[in-house]
């Protein structure tokens, strides 16, 4: 079987496609034949040694990804061969066969393609806890998403506004603003590319301010900190709270006495970590997700898919922060 799998550390360029030999379930286990193959930021990050977990190389990256079952090892219930299926890896997906944990995977339902499938759980399953677990998010508030046209940007435009929310989405371009309001957003705002000087940094807060309305953002969404995290900050609510998701734009530097002035809350986001500590929790926030996948209200937008030996130019669009929706690799 095939693998595109990272031997050095190094960007997308340095990885390899080699032949690994075939798999077979063992027990407790199963085999899943990968069909498709999501990529997210981690992807960019776990290759450079930058992610918080570093595999033993050779490894393959790929955190999530869908396809149907290949075999199964004794001790296991309740799957067959051959039933479609999505699972969680951590790493691992961008190969023709993976080992999976029963545990961790979930039925693609029918109708659904393997590429929408692949791109559900880790930006929702991300954003739903934000959301609900760390951001409190109540119907009438105002929710400000930064990053707002991407995977877990546009998942939290959706289930925003799924839980009621007036939805504020930035972005960095005119046609990913058409991507955010066509997901629901209620206001969109283009800002500049960092990094910002002093006044042009307090010129994005006074974009940010009015864009969330006199009495500010009650939850923003932050997946892209670097020099847009402060001006955001500057926007909150009084007791507003601050979701700290991600840096692909670098980690930024928060002056406290803004969170004193606004009596706000800065709430780290590590959803993996959640998962794995209160998995009960979990599964119940990934069963309504199917749910709301189901009645509509939020639906994976997979805008460009990438030939099994183009995977690692599927990783640099992503590092680029070029990426609109979800990037996938169809793999199988």
């Amino acid at each position: 079987m095939r693998a595109l799998v990272s031997k050095a550390i190094g960007g997308p360029e340095t990885l390899e496609m080699v032949e690994l030999p075939d798999l077979a379930a063992g027990p407790g286990q199963v085999v899943v034949a990968v069909k498709a193959c999501a990529i997210n930021f981690p992807d960019v990050l776990i290759i450079e040694d930058k992610y918080q977990f570093k595999p033993q190389r050779p490894f393959a990256p790929g955190g999530e990804i869908a396809g149907t079952i290949d075999s199964i090892g004794e001790g296991v219930t309740g799957w067959n061969v051959g039933d479609r299926v999505i699972a969680m890896l951590g790493h691992g997906g961008l190969c023709e066969k993976v080992i999976a944990d029963p545990a961790k995977l979930y039925r693609l339902p029918e109708g659904r393609s393997f590429a929408e499938g692949a791109s559900l759980i880790l930006t929702y399953g991300t954003t739903i806890h934000a959301l609900l677990d760390r951001g409190h998010i109540k119907a009438g508030q105002t929710l400000l998403v930064l990053g707002a046209a991407g995977g877990v940007g546009l998942a939290a435009v959706e289930l925003g506004k799924a839980f009621g929310a007036k939805v504020v989405a930035a972005v960095s371009s005119e046609e990913k603003a058409a991507a955010a309001k066509s997901a629901g957003a209620d206001e969109t705002l283009i800002y500049a590319r960092a990094p910002f000087d002093k006044d042009q940094s307090k010129a994005l807060a006074e974009q940010f301010k009015a864009a969330v309305g006199r009495d500010g953002a009650h939850v923003i969404y932050d997946p892209v900190g670097g020099d847009y995290a402060e001006p955001a900050l500057r926007s909150i609510a009084w007791e507003g709270k601050y979701l700290v998701v991600g840096f692909p734009a670098g980690i930024p530097k928060l002056p406290l006495n803004l969170t004193l002035l606004k009596s706000c809350d800065v709430c780290g986001v590590f959803w993996g970590a959640f998962a794995a500590r209160n998995p009960k929790a979990n599964q119940a926030h990934i069963e309504t997700l199917f749910e709301l996948w189901e009645a509509g209200k939020i639906a994976p937008r997979v805008t460009e898919t990438f030939a099994f030996e183009d995977g690692g130019k599927a990783i640099a669009k992503m590092a680029a922060r070029g990426a609109i929706g979800k990037l996938v690799v169809e793999v199988g």
